[in-house]
């Protein structure tokens, strides 16, 4: 009786991610069925808590462009610009300079609202770190 190779109890992970169907006696590894013809299946392989979100940030904290869309922005300066001023008039390059610098003062308000909320040994940010962040850098609500 010839000796085959029988299928391994664990779970797909073991094979990248990818099942193989075809002949079952013999286990078929991904680069070895693609030069048998044999079809395979990739599956989504489920990340850990919080992986994705490690993931979001380095990609954030890599790219240069805006993070509010242009816009909406620029609805919300002409309709906050009407209230003070009727009639006022804004060049391209105006907004573009709000919303760069209303950008760098989120960024640089959420990450001191950041390092409060892990002052206090949590992950989650609340409203009082908003509140706190807010009293150290002398700002009012």
């Amino acid at each position: 009786m010839a000796r085959t190779k029988s299928f391994p109890s664990r779970s797909a992970s073991s094979f990248g991610g990818t099942f193989l169907y075809g002949n079952a006696s013999a286990v078929q590894y991904p680069s070895k069925a693609a030069a048998k013809g044999i079809r395979t299946v990739q599956t989504n392989r489920r990340l850990r808590p919080g992986a994705l979100a490690l993931r979001e940030i380095r990609m954030y904290q890599k790219s240069t462009e805006l993070l509010i869309r242009k816009l909406p922005f620029q609805r919300l300066v002409k309709e906050v610009a009407q209230e003070l001023k009727p009639g006022l008039r804004m060049q391209g390059g105006a907004v573009m300079a709000l919303q760069e610098a209303t950008e760098a003062y989120m960024v640089g308000l959420f990450e001191d609202v950041g390092e409060c909320a892990l002052h206090a040994n949590r992950v989650t940010i609340l409203s009082k770190d908003l509140r706190l962040a807010l009293r150290i850098r002398g700002e009012i609500i």
